[in-house]
């Protein structure tokens, strides 16, 4: 039933209404399945642990390591997932995975500049360590984040590292780090690319071009692969002509 009168800010509401208060519903769970809670048991093991002082990381019970061979635990990931929730009081659950942390993303952006800054400057050594430090700040992003950022963070910053590699003549590494850029964003041109330069730094003609031709089943039309491996081709027919002249010269 309804009253006509009105309270302003601050003034007492003392009397009484006849609407009574309203229960919040308890929530009733359904009981749980027994033939999938006995499936459930039937496969569970416990896996005993031990907790810091802090009470934030989890070890192994016998040995007190984080990852553990003999014991066959690895808490690695679970304790950088309680180190990012104590480090943020106020997030009470994770974020949706949409939500990106700019601040990892602004010093990623940074760093990897650093690089390419060191890099135009032919200062190859000091690129390659800038492009590693972009790469573990790239790979340190919360769990909780949808993958394909830190794919594109780290797929750049290898590629470029595998440059500097190529530039410094230390091809195994280029390559290395190629196959990485490959492993981790496989429909990237970039990756076949900077593979082929690398094998291309070591001699291996034919599967340099290989490299390309892969990339390619990617980005048929991408004019960077389709110049370079014509530019391989060429390379190799001169290469070839030179090794039979020098044979016949012998003979």
């Amino acid at each position: 039933m309804s009253h006509g009168h009105t309270h302003g800010p601050g003034e007492d509401h003392s009397h009484s209404h006849s609407h009574a208060p309203q229960q919040p519903q308890a929530q009733v769970l359904p009981p749980p399945d027994p033939a999938l809670q006995a499936l459930i048991d039937q496969d569970y093991v416990p896996t005993p642990l031990t907790l810091t002082d802090d009470k934030n990381r989890a070890l192994c019970s016998a040995h007190k390591l984080e990852k553990c061979t003999p014991c066959d635990v690895d808490f690695v990931n679970l304790n950088r997932l309680s180190a990012l929730l104590v480090a943020n009081p106020n997030l009470l659950c994770p974020p949706p995975a949409n939500v990106i942390t700019q601040k990892i993303t602004q010093i990623v952006t940074a760093t990897k500049d650093e690089g390419n800054a060191l890099f135009k400057a032919q200062q190859y050594n000091q690129s390659i360590q800038r492009y590693s430090n972009a790469a573990m700040l790239a790979v340190s992003r919360p769990p909780w984040e949808a993958n394909q950022f830190m794919r594109e963070e780290l797929s750049t910053v290898i590629s470029n590292r595998s440059a500097a590699y190529y530039e410094s003549h230390d091809f195994v590494a280029a390559l290395a780090d190629a196959e990485t850029v490959i492993q981790v964003r496989r429909n990237w041109s970039k990756g076949h690319f900077r593979k082929a330069k690398a094998l291309l730094g070591m001699k291996k003609f034919k599967d340099a071009a290989d490299a390309v031709k892969v990339g390619l089943s990617f980005e048929p039309t991408n004019t960077e692969l389709v110049s370079f491996l014509a530019e391989i081709e060429n390379f190799e027919s001169k290469t070839d002509h030179a090794l039979q002249s020098a044979v016949s010269a012998k003979v």
